[in-house]
């Protein structure tokens, strides 16, 4: 790994004065949020279950810095990689990589559009990973993958495949995971339609997952008003989610949830939500 403050061209940390409006948390160990800028060309990105409107790319641009501010706030080193001119959806990194504590494993994306985008994000990661790779006929979208635990639950969805299942699961296993398929409907991705807020619980919609692939945990519903409610980014006991979906933030409030709330908006008119904007992990890969 580099010096720290020392980066080649193609990405650099967040400075500290974007920061500035937020509560700072330290964390015992370093959490590393890899981001990407917006793309000038993200009104072209591909979309499945959202209607197609107009976005304003400067306002995104503004939205995606107060996003980067609150994972900095909440003790993350922020690091931005630079704008895909020709590749609308590539803000969204979650979809090309999955990050464990002792492996990253590079995706295959649903979207053939999508398969240039993990290049750069598997230039930095290599610098705190060892990397494994989703190869042809596999299909994986990061967006698909939710961990709770040791336990890798893949949405069949689109963008990901059996194949992909089956090699993200070969790639794993001697670390101890295990990867169990969820049948979704209606919905991009999995964590489109479930995330976890704790170890035990988690935030799901209800329309599109069944609460039953989820055993034994305590299951909080999105509000029906707030179908897309439930794609929310957990940082340590914080959950990141957008200011759109005010009754289900007090849903989680009420569970004793502390959440801050960020305004995503022109980015989920690219289904886009808080997850897929970012890659969080701590620094220090583990051995077993």
């Amino acid at each position: 790994m580099p010096a720290r403050g020392k980066f080649p061209g193609g990405f650099k940390p967040v400075p500290a004065s974007v920061i500035v409006g937020f509560r700072r948390c330290e964390p015992d160990a370093m959490r590393i949020a890899i981001t990407r800028e917006v793309s000038a060309s993200l009104g072209d990105c591909e979309l499945t279950h959202v209607a197609r409107t107009p976005i304003d790319v400067e306002r995104a641009h503004a939205q995606h810095r107060a996003y980067q501010r609150a994972l900095a706030s909440l003790g993350c080193r922020v690091l931005a990689l630079e704008a895909e001119p020709s590749m609308p959806d590539a803000v969204f990194v979650e979809d090309v990589a999955i990050v464990l504590d002792e492996v990253a494993v590079m995706t295959r994306p649903g979207a053939e559009s999508r398969r240039g985008e993990g290049a750069s994000v598997a230039e930095l990661l290599a610098r705190y990973r060892p990397l494994r790779a989703i190869e042809a006929p596999g299909t994986l979208d990061g967006g698909d993958v939710l961990r709770v635990g040791r336990t890798l639950y893949v949405g069949q969805s689109g963008r990901s495949n059996a194949e992909g299942r089956e090699q993200l699961q070969a790639a794993i296993a001697g670390f101890g995971y295990r990867v169990q398929p969820v049948p979704i409907h209606g919905c991009l991705h999995l964590k489109s339609a479930v995330t976890a807020v704790r170890d035990d619980t988690l935030l799901l919609q209800p329309a599109w997952v069944d609460a039953s692939s989820f055993p034994g945990f305590t299951v909080i519903e999105v509000d029906p008003e707030e179908e897309h409610a439930a794609n929310i980014l957990r940082i340590g006991d914080v959950a990141v989610m957008p200011s759109c979906f005010p009754r289900t933030a007090q849903r989680l409030r009420d569970a004793g949830i502390e959440v801050v709330a960020v305004d995503v908006s022109e980015l989920q008119k690219a289904e886009g939500a808080t997850t897929c904007c970012s890659l969080v992990f701590e620094e220090q890969a583990t051995t077993r």
